[in-house]
């Protein structure tokens, strides 16, 4: 049982204020800093931290000895590799609109373009490794996301709200055929219409968006959101393509799921995210990076309806969110101020790799064998297959959360 140090990736979208406040250092940050990782990416491995000061990466570890640290049974099936990726996400602005390829698909896109010899870290390049890419988005605070695409009823009924003389036979083109091949055709017109045809029709959506909140109409917070992606992107296909998209907005401790294929943008808020360990991503829109057309449709989910909202099966003083997916299992636990005794004790089990993320209060960490360590709000840590089981308890002081990664075929939460 180790410490960890993890990477802060400062993408532009980030916030200057989330992620040094969890882990103590000054605020603002000088630059935006989106994401926290805790995992063995290639691009950003966490540290292991040693009882003597010293660091060692968590990818060279799993190199050095990947049976001890990850199990026979998960190195057996993922490649000696840890397969999932748990991060911090602090959104302070949109996120590009994406798609992730399943196992299938993944495999054959990245053959396909080894073969054609593209740099994996070329600008064109849609699979740079072989594996899926599913992913599940837990909120810390109020979370506001698109994902998946709307019943084609309503999507139907938010365009009439707002229709336009430029936007009419869209509309009808959706109502006439009110399925996903309705959604389908409708998505492929608006990604694929020409920048001039683009730039009449956005302006005159956004104007009727303004009406229609000045009106108070019933899609007031569908409308603001496409005005906000409008003014960040004002001549960008995926302003169009979120009409298409439930709108979300989840409260600390709902997650949604998104399985392959699943087209989603996560708008604003802090959540914590775990995702299988893969840099596969289809681009739709909201980003200057390249987009994909023809790709992106082969791997876009045109299935429709209510996103699923989960708050998780219950579990000792939290929560497992337990998806289809093997590569992991995220699992949320929380006391109340004060909490501290035997009975606030919870269990895991060893026999796989797991990390530790410790989100508010203090944590002590007691494993079979006596070891003993304490984890402090933003602090980590790294538990190989081989240690034995621990038990976590609060410390005794303010409200206290942890969430725990392993890989999905992992027993989660015992008593």
């Amino acid at each position: 049982m180790e410490l960890l140090r993890n990477a802060v990736r400062p993408y532009a979208w980030g916030s200057r204020t989330t992620i040094p406040e969890l882990l103590g250092r000054p605020v603002p940050a000088p630059h935006p800093e989106a994401e926290l990782w805790l995992g063995a990416h290639p691009g950003d491995p966490s540290k292991v931290l040693g009882a003597d000061g010293s660091e060692r990466s968590l990818l060279d570890l799993l190199e050095a000895d990947p049976v001890g640290q990850l199990g026979d049974r998960c190195a057996n099936r993922w490649g000696n590799r840890l397969p999932f990726l748990l991060k911090i996400l602090a959104a302070e602005e949109p996120l590009s609109m994406q798609a992730h390829p399943s196992a299938a698909q993944a495999a054959e896109g990245h053959a396909r373009e080894e073969k054609l010899g593209i740099a994996r870290d070329a600008p064109n390049r849609n699979y740079p490794d072989p594996t899926a890419k599913p992913e599940l988005v837990c909120a810390l605070t109020e979370f506001h996301a698109l994902a998946g695409f709307r019943a084609p009823e309503r999507t139907v009924a938010l365009l009439r709200a707002i229709e336009t003389p430029g936007l009419a036979k869209y509309t009808e083109l959706l109502s006439g055929q009110p399925d996903p091949d309705g959604l389908r055709a409708l998505f492929t017109t608006w990604i694929t219409l020409p920048q001039a045809k683009l730039d009449e029709l956005l302006p005159d959506v956004l104007d009727a968006c303004v009406l229609h909140i000045k009106d108070h109409g019933e899609f007031d917070v569908e409308c603001r959101t496409i005005l906000e992606l409008g003014e960040a992107h004002p001549r960008d296909a995926g302003v169009l393509a979120a009409l298409l998209l439930n709108r979300l907005t989840l409260s600390a401790g709902e997650a949604i799921y998104l399985p392959a294929g699943n087209l989603h943008s996560y708008l604003h808020g802090t959540a914590v995210e775990i995702l299988a360990n893969s840099d596969n991503i289809l681009r739709c829109g909201l980003t200057p990076k390249h987009v994909d057309v023809p790709e992106l449709l082969r791997v876009v989910d045109f299935g429709c309806g209510d996103m699923p909202v989960h708050t998780g099966d219950p579990g000792p003083h939290g929560a497992v969110y337990r998806t289809e997916t093997p590569e992991f299992e995220l699992s949320r636990v929380e006391w109340a101020a004060g909490d501290g005794g035997d009975d606030s004790e919870v269990r895991f089990a060893g026999g796989a790799p797991q990390i530790l993320l410790c989100t508010a209060g203090e944590l002590v960490v007691t494993a079979e064998d006596g070891e003993r360590a304490e984890l402090h709000r933003g602090q980590s840590a790294w538990l190989p297959a081989s240690h034995p089981a621990v038990r976590v308890r609060p410390a005794g002081g303010p409200r206290t959360q942890l969430f725990r990664a392993t890989p999905g075929t992992c027993d989660s939460l015992a008593p």
